[in-house]
């Protein structure tokens, strides 16, 4: 990390180049999103998980892994499948099908299976159906549970820094919420549970190196003679400071994901997609959305620091 000893960029000048790049991608995702309620009747591409469908519990006489029951069902556009119970045991979540009951679908299921593994001996245990009703409640949870995280942030930031702090990671956390969900229906991602967690798992990651990045801020603002200096050049200084730990943590969690993404498999690699477009998202917003509009919200609606005992030093105003 000696190339960013002395780093001296001037991010906080290139913000309006950055809110063009983001607006522009944020434009595209909401078009695909009217796209597809236009063409899926959603603005997403929802899973069995959201719009119900039916569970199919299969056993096997002969050792059969996850992968080749996967193959054997369509391989990238097989239904989604989880080990149960025991080794040669699964569960296979199949979308609804309007023209065929459950009983219909299973026996379809057990006849692939047979056909493209004859020795394996298949044998559907349960059959269930997972209402639409289920499915919806689930899209509301997920709602409010990114919802919740908000408020939370804003709260939590509020009171461990300042107001403005707090609006500040919000906007930026939102801001890369969106454009993953901009991306997930550009490409009609299948959204799945692991896919809702890939999202809140993106909303952690983000608002941890925003806070970095605003801890540096508000050490350099209790510094002596901070209030004479630009809050340009403050903010800049902070962002420069904590760009080794940027740098180091993104760097080995893509690093990470890249491995997850090129031998996890087809189970788990929209839930990796999802978290490598989230870690560049939020490393992208901690420096170019987050600090900027740190600057704008105090530019624009002068929100004050909180008062402090006459004996301390006061902190710049950014």
């Amino acid at each position: 990390m000696r190339l960013f000893n002395n780093a001296q960029y001037r991010f906080i000048e290139a913000r309006k180049k950055a809110y063009v790049v983001s607006g522009i991608v944020l434009a595209i995702g909401i078009g695909a999103m009217a796209t597809n309620i236009a063409s899926l009747g959603s603005w997403q591409n929802y899973g069995v998980d959201f719009v119900g469908g039916s569970l199919v519990q299969v056993r096997f006489e002969q050792p059969v892994t996850a992968g080749e029951l996967r193959d054997a069902l369509g391989g990238a556009q097989a239904p989604p499948i989880t080990q149960f119970g025991s080794d040669n045991e699964f569960v296979i979540r199949a979308p609804l099908n309007e023209d065929a009951s459950i009983t219909e679908v299973a026996e379809d299921l057990e006849a692939s299976v047979s056909a493209n593994l004859p020795n394996s001996g298949v044998e559907v245990v349960r059959t269930e159906l997972v209402g639409a009703k289920v499915g919806a409640e689930l899209q509301t949870k997920a709602l409010q549970a990114v919802l919740f995280s908000f408020i939370l942030t804003l709260l939590y930031l509020a009171f461990r820094f300042e107001l403005r702090f707090g609006l500040a990671a919000v906007i930026a956390t939102a801001h890369d919420i969106l454009i993953t969900l901009g991306f997930l229906a550009l490409f009609r991602v299948e959204i799945a549970l692991p896919t809702v967690a890939a999202i809140l798992t993106i909303l952690g990651y983000s608002l941890n190196d925003t806070i970095v990045v605003f801890d540096r801020v508000r050490e350099n603002m209790r510094a002596k003679g901070a209030r004479k200096r630009d809050p340009v050049d403050l903010v800049n200084e902070s962002i420069n400071e904590t760009l080794p730990r940027t740098v180091l943590t993104s760097g080995t969690t893509l690093a990470v994901l890249t491995a997850l993404l090129v031998l996890g498999g087809a189970v788990i690699r929209d839930f990796t997609i999802v978290l490598i477009l989230g870690v560049v998202i939020g490393t992208y917003s901690s420096i170019f959305v987050a600090s900027p509009a740190l600057i704008e919200i105090q530019k624009r609606w002068g929100i004050a620091d909180p008062e402090r005992k006459k004996d301390r030093p006061q902190p710049a105003t950014v």
